[in-house]
Formats: C-alpha cells, sequence, structure tokens
C-alpha cells in the first residue's frame, strides 16, 4: 500500500522506529510444563510455578548489552496465568509456592528496566482462557478486562508498550472504545501494539521478515497468526511494523529446542530483513525454569549484538562527507575503499515521501558509473548489503518521490565478509 505524504507519525511513533531492537519475554506457569501448546486444553497446576533462580535484571542486563532498547514481557499468556498478583483472578503469581505467594514478576521485570535504562512493555493476551465467562458474557469480560490493564497500568509507573495478542479474539467483540479509553486516560504516551487503537502493528508473520516495500502508512492491520484475516482501519493511518521471532523453536522455554538456536547468520539475516527493511526487530527469548537466560541463549544473544556493531559501528563514510544536488546525494571519499554495506534514513518527521531510489557507484579504476542497486521505500532505514566493491564514489538517487525528500542519515560501511 503506497503511503501519503499527509499521514505524519506522532514523536513517541519515531522514538519507537529508534529503538528497533527488542526483547521479546514469553514466562508464566506454561514455562513449567514441558510441551504444552496454545490453547492446550491440559489443566496446569499452580504448585508447579517455582522459579528459585528469578533474575529479571539477568535478562535485561544481557539485552542491554546486546544493544536492545526496549523489552515485552507476557504479563498475561493466552492461558490466562498472571504474572502479577491481580485481586481479579486465583490464576496467578499470589496463587504459586513462589515466594510464598508474595512474588510479583512484572515489577521485578519493570524495575530492571529501569536499572538498566531499558523501555517496559507488557504483553496481555486479550483472550484469556482461565476466564470461563470469556465468551459467555462479553460485558463482563470487558469489566474483567479493564480491571486487570488498570492494574498494569497504575500500580508500576510508566509503561512504554502494550502488546496485544489477536490469537484467540477472532470473532469476539471487545469494547475497544472503553478499554482504549480507560488506557489512554492512565497513560497517555503508551504505545499500543496492533489492536484496539493501535501506534504500531504485526508485520504478519512470526518469522522475523518484512516485505518489499514496507510501507509506514496502511489502511488495515494483520490480525493473528490464526486466520487471514485483516482489521480494516478508518482510513490510513501512520503503523510501523514491527518484526517477532523466536531465538529457538518455541516461544515459552522448553527442554527439547536448544538444538535450534539460530546461529549469528541466520540473525544477520533476520536483521537485513527487518531493521534493515524499516521495521522493529522483537527477538524472543524463553527463560527457563530457575527463571534465568540459559547460557547458550545469553552467548547467542551477546554475540549478535556484536556482530551488529562489528558491521555497522564504524562507518568509513558518512553523510557529512557527501553533497547534495537536488534528489541526488554524492559521496566522493578522499582514497577508494571497499564497499559492502549501504545505510539510508529517511528523515520521517513529514511523512514518508520516498517512492523509489537508486544506488550507483563509482568505479576505481576506469570511474565510471555503475548502478548497483534499485529499491523502493526507504523509511525509517534501509540496510544494502551488496557484494564487496571498491568504490572512488556512490551516488544516491531518489528517482521518484512524492514531497521534499529530507535524508536523516547515509552511510557507507566494510564489514571485511
Amino acid at each position: 500500500m503506497q503511503t501519503s505524504h499527509k499521514v505524519i507519525p506522532t514523536s513517541k511513533q519515531l522514538a519507537f522506529q529508534d529503538w528497533e531492537f527488542g526483547l521479546f519475554l514469553h514466562f508464566g506457569l506454561r514455562t513449567f510444563y514441558e510441551g504444552y501448546i496454545d490453547f492446550d486444553e491440559r489443566p496446569m497446576s499452580l504448585s508447579a510455578f517455582q522459579p528459585s533462580g528469578l533474575d529479571c535484571e539477568q535478562w535485561i542486563r544481557t539485552a542491554k548489552e546486546a544493544g536492545m532498547n526496549y523489552a515485552v514481557l507476557t504479563a498475561k499468556h493466552h492461558d490466562g496465568f498472571s504474572n502479577w498478583p491481580t485481586q481479579f483472578s486465583d490464576f496467578s503469581v499470589a496463587g504459586t509456592p513462589w515466594k510464598e505467594g508474595k512474588g510479583d514478576v512484572v515489577q521485578e521485570f519493570v524495575s530492571a528496566c529501569r536499572k538498566y535504562d531499558v523501555k517496559p512493555g507488557l504483553y496481555y493476551s486479550p483472550f484469556d482462557g482461565s476466564a470461563d465467562f470469556y465468551a459467555q458474557d462479553a460485558k463482563a469480560y470487558d469489566d474483567y478486562f479493564v480491571n486487570q490493564i488498570t492494574e498494569l497500568l497504575t500500580n508500576y509507573g510508566d509503561i512504554d508498550i502494550l502488546w496485544f495478542d489477536g490469537c484467540g479474539s477472532e470473532g469476539h467483540e471487545y469494547d475497544w472504545k472503553r478499554i482504549i479509553g480507560e488506557i489512554r486516560r492512565m497513560q497517555p504516551n503508551i504505545l499500543i501494539f496492533n489492536m484496539g487503537d493501535p501506534d504500531f502493528r504485526w508485520v504478519g508473520n512470526e518469522d522475523g521478515i518484512a516485505p518489499i516495500p514496507c510501507w509506514n502508512v496502511v489502511d488495515s492491520t494483520e490480525f493473528s497468526i490464526l486466520t487471514e484475516k485483516k482489521d480494516q482501519l478508518d482510513g490510513q493511518l501512520w503503523l510501523p511494523a514491527e518484526c517477532d521471532v523466536q531465538l529457538r523453536a518455541n516461544w515459552f522455554y522448553s527442554d527439547s529446542d536448544e538444538h535450534q538456536i539460530k546461529s549469528i547468520e541466520e540473525l544477520m539475516g533476520l536483521y537485513y530483513h527487518s531493521v534493515g527493511r524499516g521495521a522493529n526487530l522483537l527477538l524472543n527469548i524463553g527463560p527457563d525454569r530457575q527463571g534465568l537466560f540459559p547460557v547458550k541463549d545469553t552467548q547467542r544473544l551477546l554475540e549478535f549484538g556484536s556482530e551488529i556493531r562489528r558491521v555497522f559501528g564504524s562507518p568509513i563514510g558518512t553523510m557529512e562527507q557527501c553533497r547534495r544536488k537536488n534528489n541526488t546525494w554524492i559521496y566522493e571519499p578522499t582514497e577508494p575503499h571497499l564497499l559492502d554495506h549501504i545505510v539510508i534514513q529517511e528523515d520521517l518527521t513529514k511523512g514518508e515521501h520516498v517512492r523509489s531510489f537508486a544506488v550507483t557507484i563509482i568505479t576505481k579504476k576506469s570511474g565510471r558509473a555503475v548502478t548497483v542497486y534499485e529499491g523502493r521505500n526507504i523509511g525509517h532505514k534501509v540496510i544494502i548489503r551488496i557484494p564487496a566493491v571498491y568504490v572512488s564514489g556512490v551516488i544516491l538517487e531518489i528517482t521518484q518521490s512524492d514531497g521534499e525528500v529530507e535524508l536523516r542519515d547515509l552511510s557507507f560501511h566494510h564489514s571485511g565478509q
């Protein structure tokens, strides 16, 4: 869907797009039930929840070291287990033996985020498998929904993201006007994911891959992984995309999938297909039954962060070394050098204007202009990866636009691979 330059982002949406890389955390009673799946009808006992070594600081410290800027914890997943001592359900941490029922995972998570300057987000499943009135009494369930959200948004300070998962809600009618009204009243600066009154949207798959093009303005959102149905919006809205994907094969911890931890090669591929296409990347790790990141998951996440910094942390050239001529930016380094990455960011404060662009290199020996890449939208960021080539210059030309184009950043890199 092509965008309109008349639709512009809010400052909090621009801030969200700058965060780029976040941590998804699936943790709860289900962590203690090997092989338990979404909407599993097998009962779970609260007595199983005993994360004896729970250390949210370990989670968030690792995320920070890996370069992540925000984190989203499953406060309540589809099974309905609440990671905080809610007053509106018996199915919560208050009924478990952990800390004699006095523990609060949400509080420990939010405190860790504050300590390490990571933006805290809470995942809340609108569908609740533990609420037997979910399907029978929509009004009573709306009350329950609002009551639980009120606890989350009044007891823990500022929360940056409220992440609504549509799975299980197919066909259910919520009183979104009331629910969103309460959310915006309690925390007007919060960002809502994908449902009700969204500020950002699901990319449409759980593979961590954004499409080309990935416009920031859309007129519908993907609903859930369980349906092809889309939610139509009231016109075109600025809704940047977020890509969610697991580090392993499962969202929650499992004993059986350590061998499926993604390699650095695959993770970097996902980074190119998400952040490199203007979307955010939300990478999931399921803390284990002690309440800790497994050793191999921690190591791989830190390696991933290190590789991102290695490739992009020290550009050879920047926009300051370019001269602009109309809608063309010309990079002329003092000496020819190898090039394999070009990173471009559009200034989105007045909307998204670029419709297509081309990258041309000036060859080292002949000094000839050769086009090596043609793209569509730039958006928040586009990462162009090309086979390494010696260049004596690079030309970026905006070949089609629907308004005045401004670039926010432009950089040139050689990763050595």
